[in-house]
């Protein structure tokens, strides 16, 4: 009986990590390509409005808040892609902080220092920033603290099960995509939408259209892998991914200017991401995981014992 028992708990344990390891790969795919045919749409082939492009991203299921996205893509529009990526480990500080103080969830002393070492090396890229975007950088400030609420939010929202992951899909759905239209309606986006003329270009085509199915995979395995893992875990995957976004933007876009300085400095942010996806996966402890298909019915402690 004990042997048997013993079994179990050892399955149980590898398809947690499965699904902790898996969930984060998935993520970190999704996340890394919607960043570079992002930038191929709006910048490479110079989609005007990238208020339509969020719009189209929404439709087949939502995004989490609207701020995330939308400042995502106009972050992304106005810097760099390598400059892209070391503005956005800003969240990672933040995010473990969120963390911290809203979920109560202290991290190791290794687990800092490798966040501390993104961050600083997020620092000395940005120092020597030679294509410099007040209009970017306030757009991915606050695409940071939007990712800050979303990750938070969304675990604490899942561990307390207020809402399974499809139940926080498609009410986060009903309340965006209205203020999202209305936005475009009142700019001159549709204006310059309708005049754009690269419609017939085939490789402008499939990026948008790939751009718009990564935006659906963005969103359910950012929600997998939050559910899976952590908040802090998602943000550091996603700067992981961004090793890859880093080297591949210094030749998509063309408004990648190199510095040394710069490029030392994402490296380093770069090896903080490693050290701290190591110490991640390696942890013997796994977190409480939440069913994708359970009900939203939260029953508590006291009526399981009746």
């Amino acid at each position: 009986m004990t042997g048997k028992t013993t079994s179990s708990s050892s399955h149980s344990q590898n398809i947690s990590f499965i699904q902790r390891f898996g969930s984060a790969l998935f993520y970190g795919i999704c996340s890394g390509l919607i960043t570079v045919v992002n930038k191929l749409v709006l910048t490479s082939y110079g989609f005007p409005s990238f208020q339509l492009l969020a719009i189209g991203q929404i439709m087949p299921l939502p995004i989490f808040f609207f701020g995330n996205l939308l400042f995502g893509l106009g972050g992304t529009q106005a810097v760099s892609l390598p400059m892209f990526t070391a503005l956005r480990r800003f969240s990672i500080w933040t995010t473990m902080i969120g963390e911290q103080f809203i979920l109560r969830e202290k991290q190791s002393s290794t687990t800092r220092r490798s966040v501390y070492l993104m961050l600083i090396g997020a620092v000395i890229a940005s120092l020597d920033d030679l294509t410099f975007n007040w209009f970017g950088y306030i757009f991915l400030t606050i695409n940071n603290v939007c990712t800050t609420a979303q990750g938070v939010v969304m675990k604490q929202k899942l561990v307390n099960k207020d809402f399974n992951q499809n139940g926080l899909l498609f009410y986060n759905s009903c309340i965006i995509l209205g203020p999202t239209i209305l936005l475009a309606l009142f700019t001159e986006d549709l204006n310059k939408v309708w005049n754009y003329n690269r419609y017939c270009d085939i490789g402008f085509i499939f990026a948008f259209f790939f751009s718009l199915l990564m935006g659906f995979l963005l969103n359910y395995s950012t929600m997998l892998c939050t559910n899976y893992n952590s908040p802090l875990t998602t943000t550091v995957v996603g700067a992981c991914k961004n090793l890859f976004v880093t080297y591949l933007g210094m030749f998509i876009g063309g408004d990648y200017i190199f510095s040394f300085v710069n490029f030392i400095g994402l490296n380093i942010s770069a090896t903080g991401s490693i050290l701290y996806s190591w110490v991640t996966f390696t942890q013997k402890t796994s977190p409480k995981i939440t069913n994708i298909s359970e009900p939203s019915t939260v029953i508590s402690e006291k009526q399981k014992g009746m």
